[in-house]
């Protein structure tokens, strides 16, 4: 972690710092106001002791007017400064989601959905609060104590050093609760992450959760984070209920040693009535700026482990951007290279590819065979830079798509995965994510193409919402939209990850029929495990031990090849048992 984390808050409070100072301002005329309540009263119980009633009424409007003024700073204190922090919140959240998005795909592998989830919702509410509210009570709870002590001084000296004396052990018990707690906040929030990742997966795997019977297990396993949270939570509970009950006694000790002193100095005339008087309301009204420091550091401890947490996401730097010098790519003839090309993931040393050659030709088709677990989807995965290679280099038109802009080279590779990925959008909305400038002409293309026209009959055409990820669709409807949003923007690079696996037979057959079109002048790579899909390719490449070990067409690698007809049979048999069941 760099530095404090609250301190580097800044560039996010900066745009918002005159809503924040004109709360705090607002906070100090209303403790102003406040504070001279109890100097006005103690006048008005002298003069009554002093038989005076004709001040009784102006000083009676005079503590009217001042709690006129309370109130009214009051709310602009309140009103400014949510203002102020929501939207730096705001702020915050959209440059999350903005870093979220330059990340590469290797940094979303490693973490959980919940806990980026829990960084963006309470992580970022919890910070607000504190910037908002507690940061600013803060101040105003300080100078109002330093205040109060420099009243309290001028109405009886030995009264306020009573005082000063019990905010000692406050100030040694603040700083011990402080230390503690910081580890407890950030277990809590920790806890709460893993929790919402439960949560979240819970909610998108339903269906497999009914279909196997496993909701038992599953609420095993979610009572058990939840017994985790409760720990951690009542952990965190039990610390601060013992602060803040030292931190209700102690005051209230101060106005019984007060009390008992007081009146004694009263007797002997030390003091006035009214002066007593004075004295217990302002050291009441120390009462709720020294209970709040337990609710305020807890606040802010709170405050520190959420920006903690969100700094681990937006400290993280993007390893896959663009070159210095990066090229502009304006044009694609689609000539695809691999040369001698590596890669592991990151935080291992196992080669998943190794020494990769392989050569595309602008408008070739080439099926990428393998057995499962071969690298294939990896491989795919390099063309546009979901990955970087650890060794060697992807070419595009004799380039290093390195050294090419992301989103020229995105604009210019199309990508389709096995596992469709649609969101909580319409159809429409979900279909421009492939090409925001798409026409209706182009759409209706599209989808034509990928056999997917099903998405006119929906009950509201292209404007109907399917669901998250896509769930009121099948799988069917589902790969084929996504393949529809692939073909849309006619790249002249398509990269095509087992496309039809979740389509049936007859389905398949009218999708291969339509991308022969498709794939008529473009560059294509197919990760293919239906051997009808082979009939779409040009050349097979045959992917064995994370290298390609053979390249040819279908029916040459069929005739010298065992290991290529041994996958491919495995393949078929897959498929006829998929079929007769």
């Amino acid at each position: 972690m760099k530095g404090n984390a609250l301190l580097r808050l800044r560039p996010f409070v900066r745009p918002h710092a005159r809503g924040l100072i004109f709360s705090t301002v607002a906070g100090f005329a209303m403790m102003g106001a406040g504070l001279s309540i109890p100097w006005i009263a103690g006048r008005a119980i002298d003069d009554l002791d002093l038989g005076r009633t004709q001040t009784i009424v102006p000083l009676g409007l005079a503590l009217l007017g001042m709690g006129v003024i309370e109130a009214f700073m009051a709310y602009l204190r309140r009103s400014s400064g949510a203002v102020a922090s929501i939207a730096m919140e705001r702020d915050m959240r959209d440059e999350l989601y903005r870093h979220l998005q330059r990340l590469p795909v290797s940094f979303h592998d490693g973490w959980g959905s919940g806990q980026l989830l829990s960084r963006a919702t309470h992580d970022l509410g919890t910070i607000r609060r504190f910037i908002g509210f507690g940061l600013i009570f803060l101040a105003i709870n300080l100078v109002q104590f330093a205040v109060v002590l420099f009243l309290m001084m001028r109405l009886n000296a030995g009264l306020a050093v009573i005082t000063w004396i019990t905010a000692v052990p406050i100030m040694v018990m603040t700083f011990r609760f402080n230390l503690r707690y910081h580890d407890i906040s950030r277990k809590v929030q920790d806890d709460q992450g893993d929790l919402t990742t439960i949560i979240e997966e819970s909610a998108t795997g339903i269906r497999i959760i009914k279909a196997f019977g496993r909701g038992r297990h599953m609420l095993g396993g979610f009572r058990k984070q939840t017994d985790v949270l409760h720990g951690s939570n009542m952990e965190a509970v039990r610390l601060r209920a013992f602060f803040w009950s030292i931190l209700r006694l102690l005051p209230d000790l101060n106005i019984l040693a007060v009390l008992a002193l007081g009146a004694n100095s009263v007797l002997n005339g030390g003091m006035s009535p009214g002066d007593l008087a004075a004295f217990i309301a302002y050291l009441q009204s120390l009462a709720w700026p020294i209970r709040s420091v337990g609710w305020i550091l807890s606040n802010a401890e709170e405050a520190r482990t959420g920006a903690e947490r969100v700094f681990e996401v937006l400290d993280t730097e993007p390893d896959i951007i663009d070159a210095p010098n990066a090229i502009e790519a304006t044009s694609c003839d689609g000539r695809i290279t691999l040369e001698d090309v590596s890669f592991h993931y990151p935080g291992t040393s196992a080669e998943v590819l190794t020494n990769v050659r392989l050569d595309i030709e602008p408008g070739e088709t080439v099926a990428l065979v393998g057995a499962t677990g071969s690298g294939k989807t990896t491989l795919a995965s390099l063309i546009p830079r979901l990955y970087d290679v650890t060794g060697g280099r992807v070419l595009l038109d004799g380039v290093d798509v390195r050294e090419l802009t992301l989103s020229s080279l995105r604009s210019h590779v199309g990508v389709a995965f096995e596992d469709p990925v649609l969101f909580s959008m319409s159809v429409r909305e979900n279909m421009l994510l492939g090409d925001p400038n798409a026409s209706e002409d182009d759409m209706r293309d599209a989808l034509e193409t990928a056999n997917a026209a099903f998405a006119y009959d929906l009950p509201f055409g292209l404007d109907t919402r399917i669901g998250e990820q896509g769930y009121s669709l099948s799988g069917g409807q589902r790969q084929r939209l996504a393949l529809a949003r692939a073909v849309l923007r006619r790249p002249q690079v398509l990269v095509l990850d087992d496309p039809l696996s979740a389509v049936d037979v007859h389905t398949e057959h009218q999708i291969e029929e339509a991308l022969k079109q498709v794939l008529a002048g473009v560059t294509a790579l197919i990760v293919v495990h239906r051997p009808s899909t082979v009939a779409l390719a040009d050349r097979v490449a045959l992917l064995d031990g994370g290298t390609i070990v053979a390249t040819g067409t279908h029916s040459a690698l069929m005739g010298s090849n065992a290991r290529y007809r041994d996958i491919l049979s495995m393949e078929a048999e897959e498929i006829a048992e998929e079929v007769s069941q």
